[in-house]
This record gives C-alpha cells, structure tokens and sequence, in this order.
C-alpha cells in the first residue's frame, strides 16, 4: 500500500455495498473487510474487553469498542448498543452486542478511509439537513465523491494541470460531474502527469 494509504481507501467507491435499515445507511462489513484485508492483508482488529466482557455498561446504556490497525496505525471507534431506530437498548441480547460490534467494526474501518462518506451527517441533531450546497454525503452511483473530486482536485495542482484541460478531454462542467466510470482513468492520467512534472 502506497504511503497516504488513507486517500487510496477513501477513493473507494462502496455505495453497491451500502445497506439501509429503517432510516439509516451502512456498510456492509463483510465487504469493508473484504477490501480493507485486499488493500492491507495485515491489517488486524480488536474487539475491546471491560473487565473480561466485549461491552461497557454506563447509565447512558450499553457500548463497544473495536480498534483497527492499519499500517501500523490503530484507530478505535466506541458504538452504542442501539436498536433500529438508533435508540439505545436497555437490555441487549447477544445478538444485539454481535450487530453492533460488526457495526463498530466497520465504522472503525472508516476511521482509516474506507466508506467514510457514508457516515457524514449521521452526527447531526434530529431534524437538521446537510447543507445541500456545501457537502453532498452520499455521492449517486453516477458521479464520483466528494473525496473523490478533492483528490484529483490536489493532483490536478500536484501535476500542473489546469482543471479546464481535465474538464474537456472528458466534458463535464465541474470535476463533480466525472462519472465514476471514468475516475480510475482520471486518476492514472494524473498521476502520471504528476509523475512526469516531478
């Protein structure tokens, strides 16, 4: 894996792997495994234990903890044990402390790039909106990410490129625009001019 490991995950595209239950959007976590083990094969993770137990009991209800270590990089995520409209349960079954792990387990995964869009806006208060106008949280299956489009914006810079030329040869009005079925080629275009301008 290259040195920005990060920018490689993030460029993934996961949204044929996004499930929705109730209200809420997620990823799968047997795929967000599946592509952080091809991209990383020694990554690991770690259910965190409290006094033996793979669950924390507070007031506020019961939670979890899974740590990812990529690259030698170990980021936790803490999940509450919620039920499917996200609303804490106060006396979880095994079965809700599996789901919720597996939940934690991807959301951790996130944490180093993978499928990290998905969660954006899932910390606002009840009944606010992402701005429409600033950030698009879930790209359509037409178009790249709002990563996605920062990325080649920087090699776009890196390489010495003006954007119009990029806009041309493939002839779309802004950068969001890119399908996504061109991204890949977008992307080895502006490498390799970034190579060639080093």
């Amino acid at each position: 894996m290259d040195e920005n490991y990060f920018a490689r995950l993030f460029q993934i595209n996961v949204n044929e792997h996004v499930q929705t239950k109730g209200q809420f959007r997620f990823l799968s976590w047997p795929y967000a495994v599946a592509q952080l083990r091809l991209h990383d094969p020694a990554a690991t993770w770690e259910v965190k234990r409290f006094d033996g137990m793979p669950f924390l009991r507070s007031e506020a209800g019961y939670l979890v903890e899974v740590a990812v270590t990529v690259q030698g990089i170990t980021l936790s995520q803490l999940h509450p044990v919620l039920d499917a409209k996200n609303r804490p349960i106060e006396q979880p079954t095994v079965f809700d402390l599996n789901s919720s792990i597996q939940r934690c387990l991807v959301k951790a995964i996130a944490l180093h790039g993978l499928g990290l869009y998905v969660y954006a806006g899932e910390d606002l208060p009840n009944g606010e909106e992402l701005p429409k106008a600033k950030v698009t949280p879930i790209a359509s299956a037409k178009t790249i990410t709002v990563g996605q489009q920062r990325y080649l914006q920087r090699l776009l810079e890196e390489a010495g490129w003006d954007e119009q030329r990029l806009l041309d040869y493939f002839g779309v009005t802004s950068v969001g625009d890119l399908p996504m079925s061109e991204f890949d080629r977008a992307l080895a275009a502006l490498k390799q001019a970034k190579r060639r301008a080093a």
